[in-house]
């Protein structure tokens, strides 16, 4: 279960942990975030914005959506390769559907996320600024 509390839009208001096995050859510990033999913590305070674009915020989408968000930051970061990516589309879908998100949206999230999130993955030195 994650225990979140408004603020940047959703704040963890306790430390979460998850294993994610697939990662155990990386390590890499930064101020929110602590990924050790194939176990990510995410620590209290660690703000992200729920789901992205379209969809909407429910409470199933609520954990795949911060292993999601951070996942994707540790790539911007360039502290985990791009090639994660992938990886962490099928975790969020996963954890949706384990914390009840009917497969059908499951999938629409998992399509979505898979076509559209190659951008959130830049790094954030890559970024092109408007004029």
């Amino acid at each position: 279960m994650i225990f979140y509390k408004s603020g940047y839009k959703y704040q963890l208001a306790v430390d979460y942990e998850i294993p994610l096995t697939e990662l155990n050859s990386f390590e890499i510990a930064t101020d929110y975030v602590l990924l050790k033999d194939g176990v990510l913590t995410i620590f209290k305070d660690y703000a992200w914005d729920g789901a992205s674009g379209p969809a909407i915020d429910t409470k199933n989408f609520m954990r795949g959506s911060l292993v999601h968000d951070v996942l994707y930051q540790l790539m911007r970061e360039g502290r985990l390769p791009r090639g994660v990516k992938s990886y962490a589309d099928k975790v969020l879908r996963k954890l949706c559907i384990e914390d009840g998100m009917s497969r059908v949206r499951a999938w629409w999230v998992y399509e979505a996320v898979k076509r559209f999130g190659k951008y959130a993955t830049i790094k954030n030195k890559d970024l092109k600024v408007a004029p």
